[in-house]
């Protein structure tokens, strides 16, 4: 995934194919390319012996923008405005995070590539740095966001599901579920879950079975009754408290592909 922003951004030469971004060649015009978009990389370049705004009016620097209200506008819209004069080694991880997508955005780019952007964050951050996203979107930017999180990529308008450097699948999260996964889900809340994860699978018309916390997530053959199962687990001293009806998930539509 990030092999290919870099390649999109003409930072990398690719062996072989050709791409366009912006209306322009990525290789051959890439400095147009970059000049109107924004990249966020995961190792993000930030200066801990500088304080946000100096941060910021670096990088606003480097595109050529000298303009103080631009850079204080930079910092209110990623939510710094009470930042300012703060070293930025003294920053959490997610202001940190909030101080790199604001130095992507300082030219205001029209696209905007971020590289697993909320990795190493605890949850209340990556949900704030999501609203971010969901404003700079509204505000008509197009964004590209990598990330290990399927949780995350429930978020996106359209996922692209990667594995070994080829794109197996690409559609709304709604379509991808309806097309990847065409049977039923069920939450089998099963004792022993060990037990009824040896059984489950040997089951006709189960196509897969895995542990989910306290249950068992179990995906069958579309129409296959809950009895069909429940009888054999019963029949093997697997004592079963509830089935529920699931809905699928990104993940497993990504197991799915990735098998």
């Amino acid at each position: 995934k990030t092999t290919t922003i870099r390649m999109l951004l003409g930072l990398l030469e690719p062996d072989d194919g050709k791409a366009t971004v912006l209306g322009f060649d990525a290789f051959k015009q890439s400095e147009q390319v970059r000049s109107r978009a924004g990249y966020m990389s995961q190792q993000f370049a930030i200066y801990d012996d500088l304080t946000v705004l100096e941060n910021l009016t670096f990088y606003g620097g480097v595109y050529g923008i000298s303009d103080k209200a631009r850079i204080q506008q930079t910092l209110e819209r990623v939510g710094l405005t009470g930042h300012p004069s703060t070293l930025t080694r003294s920053l959490s991880a997610g202001w940190r995070q909030r101080l790199a997508l604001g130095i992507a955005l300082v030219h205001e780019p029209k696209l905007l590539f971020l590289d697993e952007p909320t990795s190493g964050v605890d949850p209340t951050a990556r949900r704030a740095f999501w609203d971010l996203i969901y404003e700079l979107a509204e505000n008509g930017v197009t964004i590209l966001v990598t990330t290990h999180y399927m949780d995350e990529a429930e978020y996106c308008e359209r996922v692209g599901i990667m594995r070994a450097g080829k794109l197996l699948a690409m559609d709304t999260p709604s379509n991808l579920k309806r097309d990847i996964i065409p049977g039923d889900v069920w939450e089998v809340y099963a004792d022993p879950l060990q037990d009824g994860l040896a059984v489950l699978p040997a089951v006709e018309g189960v196509l897969r079975v895995g542990l989910a916390g306290d249950h068992l997530r179990t995906i069958t053959e579309k129409g296959k009754k809950k009895e069909e199962f429940l009888s054999v687990l019963q029949a093997k001293g697997v004592k079963v408290k509830d089935v529920l009806v699931g809905e699928p998930t990104l993940e497993d539509v990504f197991i799915s592909l990735a098998r």
